[in-house]
């Protein structure tokens, strides 16, 4: 083979690819299965929600010759609290779908270790409160 049907043979093939993935990037968007494109006779779908989420870890170790009174204690105070709404609405011919949640988790781990040559007395104490208060709604309405 020459030059020149080498050459003319990698701008055939550089050409076709160029048109293959310039026609994938032109009918992908047609093809896409996305709500973007929503016409009335699709589904209207919803997913909505609110999270909170607290974690606690805690560790505290006292070697000591002498007193370790009131010490090595671990203190956690968690306290989530969610005022707000959550409020969805949907109408649509096409049917309607809607996951709606409000969430809330609390995790505490705590570990106190203490070794003492002396008085003790309120060392070594794990205390750990937690509360969780949601006064928001969590409404949803579809027609």
């Amino acid at each position: 083979m020459n030059k020149t049907n080498i050459h003319n043979k990698k701008y055939l093939i550089s050409a076709s690819i160029a048109m293959v993935v310039a026609l994938a990037l032109i009918s992908s968007p047609l093809v896409a299965m996305d709500d973007a494109f929503a016409t009335h006779k699709k589904a209207n779908k919803a997913k909505q929600s609110i999270s909170q989420s607290q974690s606690s870890n805690q560790n505290a170790g006292c070697v000591s010759g002498g007193t370790t009174f009131l010490s090595c204690s671990n203190l956690s105070f968690q306290h989530q609290k969610n005022t707000g709404s959550n409020a969805l609405a949907q109408s649509g011919q096409g049917g309607n779908f809607a996951d709606q949640s409000i969430s809330q988790s609390q995790s505490s781990s705590q570990t106190s270790n203490v070794v003492s040559g002396g008085n003790t007395i309120g060392s070594g104490n794990n205390i750990n409160v937690q509360n969780q208060e949601n006064s928001g709604s969590n409404a949803a309405a579809q027609s």
